[in-house]
């Protein structure tokens, strides 16, 4: 019997095991620019050798290389690194390991192919991608943060920075790191003989964007190396000042890990302190936003009252009324929003 690659059980049910499954688990994030001439043969293979030591998560894959999120059993990171040490490429690569994690960050294991490992809109044929910046150490970043000739550009979307970010970091207001590009270039273009120094999350988009900046004639390019992620375990380490205010973003079910202790969003319906993301309990809506737990009460969980009514319809009538009803969710992404008439409307700025 030929053995499945992918997953057959609905989301549900594999949440619910989730809650309830006790096993130790180690969230892990990982990228590599490499050629991968069959990016389907590999991803096949991939699954297999993954889904036999419980690894979930997920995975992108594409002939530029790969950029992984996976939770391990904790039991089977050394077996988890030998196989990935047997495919050359990823031989003795780093692993970003979370620093917040209770073990739920994913609950299955999704490999996907796609044409690149990040959506950058970049011809990639007009530069060369492995010319990128220098990598820098925690301790190199927070000296280089305190030079006056320094500008500091969060590199990820908006959603992710409203939450938390490095002081004095300019922040882009973008929805996705392909509208970033052309963003950032245009706002520095009088700087470009400044230190440009960038971070993301896990380093993946620096790396990209570093080489495209220099391609672009910014002469002093210089990237976090293993993004803020590597950045609070050297901050820790060597007890070094921490310059990250907030919280970090992250792609899985916890949306969040603390490095700074300060609370820099406000919940978008009630304007309370608060920086919990979630998506709207309507499925029909799910957009990203946050939202306090004295506002999740209120509206179980949804982004207005009017994604709450839907919630609580009969099943009958939602199928009734379906593709009937527009919701923020239809209009809008992982949007910015500001409170209007006590969440009732969440109103992109």
């Amino acid at each position: 019997m030929t053995k499945k690659l992918h997953n057959l059980v609905n989301r549900e049910l594999l949440l619910q095991r989730l809650q309830q499954d006790e096993t130790p688990r180690t969230t892990i994030s990982f990228y590599k620019y490499a050629h991968i001439g069959n990016p389907g043969l590999f991803r096949d293979h991939l699954y297999l050798t993954l889904d036999e030591i419980g690894v979930l998560g997920r995975i992108y894959v594409s002939a530029e290389g790969i950029n992984a999120q996976v939770s391990v059993p904790t039991t089977e990171l050394k077996a988890f690194r030998a196989r990935l040490n047997e495919i050359t490429f990823l031989e003795n690569c780093r692993l970003n390991t979370a620093i917040e994690d209770n073990g739920k960050s994913f609950f299955k294991l999704a490999i996907k192919v796609r044409d690149k490992i990040v959506a950058d809109g970049l011809d990639d044929k007009s530069f060369d991608v492995t010319n990128c910046g220098k990598h820098v150490s925690a301790k190199e970043f927070n000296a280089l943060a305190g030079d006056p000739q320094t500008v500091i550009v969060d590199m990820r979307n908006h959603y992710e920075s409203e939450v938390g970010h490095f002081i004095n970091a300019i922040t882009p207001d973008v929805e996705t790191f392909r509208e970033e590009l052309p963003y950032v270039e245009n706002i520095l273009a009088d700087k470009r003989d400044a230190n440009l120094l960038m971070y993301c999350t896990g380093g993946i988009r620096c790396e990209k964007a570093s080489a495209y900046f220099k391609h672009k004639g910014f002469k002093n390019v210089f990237q976090l190396d293993g993004g803020i992620i590597e950045y609070a375990r050297q901050v820790k380490a060597e007890g070094l000042e921490n310059k990250f205010i907030g919280k970090n973003f992250v792609f899985d079910e916890r949306l969040g890990e603390r490095i700074g202790e300060e609370i820099i969003a406000k919940c978008h319906q009630c304007g309370a302190a608060c920086d919990d993301h979630t998506n709207c309990a309507n499925e029909s809506c799910h957009i990203l936003f946050i939202q306090c737990k004295n506002c999740e009460a209120t509206y179980e969980q949804c982004c207005s009252s009017k994604c709450q009514s839907w919630v609580n319809l009969p099943a009958a009538e939602k199928e009734r009324l379906a593709g009937t009803m527009e919701f923020n969710g239809t209009k809008f992404g992982k949007g910015r929003y500001k409170v209007h008439h006590q969440g009732e409307t969440l109103a992109k700025e």
